[in-house]
């Protein structure tokens, strides 16, 4: 069953036009997206995570709300830097919003991407050793703490005097089921097969962190495969998810049109430096819903994978981006198999 969701990066700006001209605009209307969202039947509602910038930061508390609000819409995160968490308080949060939402969290994790601080996460109290200057083995060191944290490890040693025992105690609350809706947020297919090594979902965004010439699709297409090939490998009993991300923008009024019609430069992959790294981006689909739809039918990793979340430009309020999400479950969506899930939507309003 495909599913399809969308993804808030949560700008927030006070310039004229913007829709969220405040961090607290940004949060309300992202609730309330979550909200209309279920109504139209979309399956779920992500957020982004970026520390030391005008955007969304603090997940948890959003997610909580959201989850508060909704009663069937799955509710997650693309990604969580994991440079700046400490795994066992994010054990905490994620059972706590877990928990209210009855098991709806989707949590996408990973070492996230170029910051606009430079190694911010130190700033938190992480600093990785001299070999780990980006904090790649900090961020798998964490997730595997959390991991097992929210599995029911053992993870302080137990006071006698107010315990009677000298065991282990594990992170309360937790939350059933939870492990198994942790993602990792991948950007090259090493690390798509390291992923399912770890029992892992895979997240893949608009962009990777290689080029081999292929169109993005394709690349993003092997990505897959190699995951799923490792999973099948390391032997895990479960079915994995796999989530993509695409820009989908259909142009239907004279507003959509001044909005998105000069973007054809964005119908194309781009190639270029991130980091010092080689990346491929993946093309925006800008247009006619119909031109839309055929196009994205052919996409080779939106066929591939279960879950594909949709980029909102959030900066145009609720109205706006509920209006375009109409329009893509109504005239887009179809075409990649998927229908709208409208059981106990909005019962919780």
């Amino acid at each position: 069953m495909k599913r399809i969701g969308f993804l808030s990066f949560g700008h927030w700006q006070p310039v004229p036009g913007s829709q969220t001209q405040t961090a607290g605009d940004v949060l309300k209307q992202t609730i309330e997206l979550a909200v209309a969202a279920e109504e139209i039947g979309i399956d779920g509602a992500y957020v982004r995570v970026h520390h030391f910038a005008r955007q969304l930061a603090s997940p948890f508390p959003l997610l909580a709300a959201m989850a508060a609000r909704t009663s069937r819409i799955e509710l997650g995160t693309g990604v969580i830097d994991m440079r700046y968490e400490n795994p066992l308080y994010m054990a905490e949060e994620a059972a706590a919003a877990d928990l209210i939402s009855d098991g709806r969290l989707q949590l996408g994790v990973s070492r996230g991407s170029p910051e606009t601080a430079l190694n911010g996460f130190e700033t938190f109290g992480f600093v990785p050793d001299g070999t780990d200057p980006e904090g790649a083995d900090l961020a798998r060191e964490h997730v595997g703490v959390f991991l097992q944290a929210i599995q029911g490890a053992g993870v302080a040693r137990a006071n006698p005097a107010m315990t009677g025992t000298t065991g282990a105690l594990a992170i309360t609350p937790q939350s059933p089921g939870l492990s198994d809706r942790v993602w990792w947020g991948s950007g090259t297919r090493a690390t798509a097969e390291w992923t399912a090594e770890q029992g892992m979902n895979l997240q893949s965004s608009t962009l990777l962190t290689e080029d081999t010439g292929v169109p993005f699709d394709e690349l993003q297409a092997e990505q897959i495969e190699r995951y799923r090939a490792a999973w099948k490998r390391a032997g895990w009993q479960r079915e994995p998810r796999v989530s993509v991300s695409r820009s989908i923008l259909p142009i239907t009024t004279d507003l959509d049109r001044r909005y998105f019609g000069g973007r054809a430069e964005d119908a194309d992959d781009q190639v270029g430096y991130l980091g010092g790294t080689l990346a491929r981006f993946g093309k925006s689909y800008v247009g006619e819903p119909d031109a839309i739809a055929a196009s994205l039918a052919q996409d080779a990793a939106v066929a591939a994978a279960d879950t594909v979340l949709l980029t909102v430009p959030n900066q145009l309020g609720v109205a706006f981006n509920a209006r375009m999400l109409q329009t893509i479950a109504d005239h887009v969506a179809p075409s990649i198999g998927w229908t709208p899930n409208l059981a106990g939507a909005g019962k919780n309003d």
